[in-house]
């Protein structure tokens, strides 16, 4: 086995320098209780949101889609749930 010479120190703290990740994801139910400016706001605060859908997602994401569109994030329903993702956050649909 040859030597192979890492620094994991270095490697954690240029990660922890590139990765300035604010925010939480946050469970939620997505059936017209909450406002959409609450949801607007946890996006704000660089939060992904994860919906369980109860109800017709067109309907019930009217209030902030377009807005969380336009400021860069993105939206994606995947199996009853709607994931909401502020700007800079992406998901990788890869593997479906």
């Amino acid at each position: 086995m040859s030597d192979f010479d890492l620094d994991l120190r270095a490697v954690e703290e240029h990660i922890d320098d590139e990765l300035d990740l604010e925010g939480s994801l946050v469970l939620g139910v997505l059936d017209g209780e909450t406002s959409a400016d609450e949801w607007l706001e946890a996006i704000s605060k660089g939060n992904v949101l994860i919906l369980s859908v109860e109800g017709n997602v067109n309907e019930l994401a009217a209030g902030f889609a377009r807005d969380v569109k336009e400021s860069g994030g993105e939206l994606v329903h995947f199996r009853g749930f709607l994931l909401v993702l502020p700007p800079g956050v992406d998901v990788n649909t890869e593997r479906l």
